[in-house]
């Protein structure tokens, strides 16, 4: 399959996302808190890729993954997190697929309620 192939077509690029970066402030006692501000809006395209089990404070859970190809951007690090509307998604992996820099597809896991902060 060539890579060209693989390229979401622009059309697909229909979901709208808000990049979140994190912002981290002194909590006094030696620590971090930490919270995201919203930047730029992006377009993209999302395609499930399944499910992963995780261990999270102790219990075993399963989160989804995806996919999601935007327009090439660089700085995209994996402490950020993209938002589509009431979804947050966390990135896990960010890169070019083809060095050409057109594409940026990130591996993002769905952030549930009690991860989401």
């Amino acid at each position: 399959m060539s890579l060209a192939s693989s390229r979401a077509p622009i059309g697909a690029r229909r979901r709208r996302f808000v990049l979140e970066r994190p912002v981290e402030t002194p909590d006094g006692f030696g620590g971090v808190l930490r919270r995201y501000a919203a930047g730029p809006l992006l377009w993209g395209a999302i395609e499930p890729l399944g499910t992963r089990d995780r261990t999270l404070f102790g219990r075993g859970d399963r989160v989804a993954t995806h996919r999601v190809r935007l327009a090439y951007r660089p700085g995209i690090l994996p402490t950020m997190r993209l938002t589509a509307g009431p979804r947050r998604f966390a990135i896990r992996a960010a890169g070019d697929p083809d060095g050409r820099a057109r594409e940026l597809v990130c591996e993002v896991e769905e952030l549930t309620p009690e991860t989401a902060s």
